[in-house]
């Protein structure tokens, strides 16, 4: 019922839509929730239905930049032959451009609505102004998802995707969703919530190096390609340490069991992706480290969470 309904919105067969929609990126889109949700329920908090309405408002929202990714690369010049990564729809003919636009709005509107309600949810009219705040926030949100790659001036050949990504995937989901289910933010959720950006701009700071020659002679001036190829690898190794250290601080300004120390398990599956993005230097052999950096995250967060809800 749910992929016919899909089905008549976007007016073409599913598996173009599906495959545009690139799954494999939601669990990363959905780690900051989750790290908001465990932090919360750590403190006694929890609060599933925010939980679930702020994972799917994240997940339409993920949707919304991967279609506008898809759109204005096509648009702009980074989706061409010269690309090593997989192949994108407008790229190669499966969905039009203005199809394309026409998901874009759909799926905007629906990330609105759905973070219209959770929004009415968490705070009720008693709320209006945080409300207020929030809602401006998810306009941002909304914003930063279309004008990554498309639109007139996209901030991601810019360079500025990195900062864009740190924000939404890190401070703003983790801190977003601890607050609307307790009304409070102490300082140190600002550590995982920075340590889960890290990780998220890790993981396009993965994509960004597969995609270096392409996207120099697309004119996109991502920060690899203003970096080089070797300190764009040493951003990289940056990033992960800085992840993992704000997750350590953490602990040691909150220790009470050894619990908490739980993450640290993952902490090889990311010294493995940055040893491989070292050693790798071809393209389509770095292309499989962007899924391992992504699962590394989820990974990270599962594991993090449970130990601070454990200890």
């Amino acid at each position: 019922m749910f992929i016919d309904c899909l089905r008549l919105i976007f007016l073409l067969p599913m598996s173009p839509w599906i495959s545009a929609f690139r799954p494999r990126t939601l669990p990363l889109a959905l780690a900051s929730i989750l790290t908001g949700a465990f932090l919360a329920a750590a403190n006694g908090q929890f609060n599933g239905l925010v939980v679930g309405l702020a994972a799917l408002t994240t997940i339409l929202l993920q949707i919304l930049s991967n279609l506008a990714n898809d759109y204005g690369d096509s648009q702009n010049g980074a989706d061409s032959v010269h690309r090593q990564g997989p192949q994108r729809a407008v790229q190669s003919g499966a969905i039009t451009p203005a199809q394309m636009k026409r998901g874009m709005w759909i799926c905007g509107l629906l990330a609105m609505a759905s973070g219209v309600v959770l929004l009415w949810v968490a705070l009720g009219a008693a709320g209006l102004g945080l409300f207020l705040g929030f809602l401006a926030l998810g306009f941002a949100a909304i914003w930063a998802a279309v004008n990554y790659t498309a639109g007139k001036n996209p901030y991601g050949y810019a360079g500025l995707g990195d900062i864009s990504v740190f924000l939404f995937f890190g401070l703003v989901g983790v801190c977003g969703t601890y607050f609307l289910q307790t009304r409070a933010l102490p300082l140190q959720v600002l550590l995982p919530a920075a340590a889960l950006g890290c990780f998220a701009t890790a993981v396009l700071n993965v994509n960004n190096i597969r995609d270096i020659n392409s996207d120099v002679l697309a004119g996109k001036i991502t920060i690899p390609v203003r970096l080089g190829p070797i300190y764009a690898r040493r951003y990289h190794w940056l990033l992960l340490l800085i992840g993992v250290g704000c997750a350590t601080v953490f602990v040691a300004l909150t220790y009470h069991s050894p619990w908490q120390w739980l993450f640290a398990l993952a902490v090889p599956l990311f010294a493995f992706n940055a040893v491989q993005i070292w050693q790798r230097q071809e393209s389509m052999q770095i292309d499989p480290l962007l899924k391992q950096m992504a699962l590394s995250t989820l990974v990270f967060t599962v594991l993090f969470g449970i130990g601070q809800v454990l200890g």
